[in-house]
């Protein structure tokens, strides 16, 4: 890994795909501008819409919003991780699907959603990304020229086994795309994104989105980016979109994996 600045895009997407995408394209202009060689964006920042509507919106890979997020990598000279969109699957499903493009715009990675939020949280949240979902079954780790990068999505954030594999598959960065939700961020968000950098001593991305949603429930926003001693480098607000950028310190990786080797010390699960 080499030390570079890193920006996590917080934004509010709705169901038209173009006026998304514009703003998509001014916020990673915006972490260009900051100096970010790594830009990430939110789970479906391309379009947020109706459940029902979703395989209508879905897109395949390469498609339309590949495409684009390829050329706004490559316009910036950013790896760009294209938070999340739907990519059509079987029987008129979808897979929920982050795409990660190096600087040059070439798709190196694909992780598809693993765990699906099927939850119901009285008077809070009510969701199941099941019906209309596919779920994935294979983790993502992909050596780039910043490093060795992870991917997950938003809910996976639950399942501590999954950042573990990222861990042993050698990531030093993990992004994790997510629409949070508010109820369940106020009580977990902070405290789960900061456990997943420690447990696994990594750096952390969390791109969120904010606000009011159509499915009842605002999210959380919040983005943040940590370090692998759990400290928040950079961390966003919950009423706006916004772009947080952090530098990334190899040497604070290696000092942090040097002085206290818990990777190494693992005594189950190896």
């Amino acid at each position: 890994m080499q030390g570079f600045s890193a920006s996590v895009v917080q934004l509010k997407a709705g169901a038209d795909k173009g006026r998304n995408f514009e703003e998509v394209r001014r916020l990673v202009e915006q972490a260009a501008h900051a100096g970010a060689r790594l830009v990430a964006l939110p789970e479906l920042f391309f379009w947020r819409g109706p459940q029902a509507e979703e395989p209508a919106h879905a897109e395949p890979i390469p498609g339309p919003t590949a495409d684009l997020c390829a050329e706004l990598a490559a316009r910036h000279r950013v790896h760009l991780v294209a938070g999340s969109l739907l990519e059509r699957a079987r029987d008129g499903r979808c897979f929920n699907t982050s795409l990660l493009f190096t600087a040059d715009g070439s798709l190196v990675a694909r992780y598809r959603k693993i765990h699906l939020f099927d939850v119901e949280i009285a008077g809070q949240v009510s969701a199941s990304e099941s019906r209309t979902r596919e779920a994935g079954n294979e983790p993502v780790c992909v050596e780039t020229a910043l490093g060795r990068i992870g991917l997950a999505i938003c809910y996976d954030l639950r399942f501590p086994e999954l950042f573990r594999r990222l861990a042993d598959a050698g990531a030093e960065i993990i992004v994790m795309p997510s629409a949070f939700t508010a109820p369940t961020g106020r009580a977990h968000w902070h405290a789960l994104v900061r456990a997943r950098a420690i447990e696994n001593q990594c750096y952390l991305l969390a791109p969120n989105q904010y606000g009011p949603t159509q499915h009842g429930f605002d999210d959380y926003g919040h983005s943040l980016i940590v370090d692998p001693w759990g400290e928040v480098l950079a961390e966003a607000g919950d009423t706006g979109p916004e772009v947080v950028t952090a530098a990334l310190d190899p040497g604070r990786l290696a000092r942090v994996r040097r002085e206290l080797p818990a990777l190494r010390h693992r005594r189950l699960g190896t």
